[in-house]
């Protein structure tokens, strides 16, 4: 039986990329999803063997939406995309049970590889990632990303998406009142009391593209 895919990336092309060479390798691309909303809701409906996310997706981003897959349900395999290697992404990813993190830039090489890892319970880094510079980020206590739970993080990447508390409200099914009370409770937590400050945050922390 192939392994069953949902694949997630905001770039129609990137995905279309992608599941050609898929398929053409044997897997089964059962969805694709163009955010980290969609590949939740994709993850849960149709219970895929894998799912590939990139990093960087409007609305909830790759590690987000892969941290809320694993919770629904730990045994998915979940592979991550990005364009950077950023150490305390990785650092997080590998935290919440992501087993594979691949620059797109060797996303051709890598990703086969990558599936074929994961689905025989192995780890898989594409060779541009320093596992030296993992294993220093995993041996601290706290990444910096740490400081903001699973919903607070969902906040400030909306918020720095330019979305209002009405918006948010409607987008992650809350009262606007609760919108407006997490986004106070990130400024507090950051630090940070001008959405400006928030947008910078974001993007330093991979949340959002500048």
């Amino acid at each position: 039986m192939p392994v069953r895919i949902v694949l997630a990336d905001d770039h129609q092309i990137v995905r279309q990329g992608l599941r050609a060479l898929l398929v053409r390798e044997g897997f089964q691309v059962l969805a694709e999803g163009a955010n980290g909303t969609e590949a939740v809701k994709l993850a849960a409906e149709l219970q895929p063997d894998v799912v590939i996310l990139d990093l960087t997706m409007p609305l909830l981003n790759g590690l987000e939406a892969g941290r809320q897959i694993l919770r629904a349900r730990p045994e998915t395999r979940v592979v991550l995309l990005t364009m950077h290697a950023e150490e305390h992404q990785i650092a997080e990813a590998l935290r919440i049970g992501i087993r594979a993190y691949i620059l797109k830039t060797q996303a051709a090489e890598d990703l086969v590889q990558a599936i074929r890892a994961v689905m025989s319970g192995q780890t898989y880094l594409s060779p541009g990632i320093s596992s030296l510079v993992v294993k220093g980020f995993l041996s601290c206590p706290q990444a910096p990303a740490d400081r903001l739970a699973p919903r607070e993080r969902q906040v400030l990447q909306l918020v720095a998406e330019g979305k209002t508390s009405k918006e948010i409200a409607a987008l992650m099914g809350l009262s606007v009142k609760t919108a407006e009370s997490y986004r106070a409770r990130v400024m507090e937590k950051l630090e940070i009391h001008e959405t400006a400050g928030l947008v910078r945050y974001a993007i330093r922390h991979g949340l959002v593209e500048p």
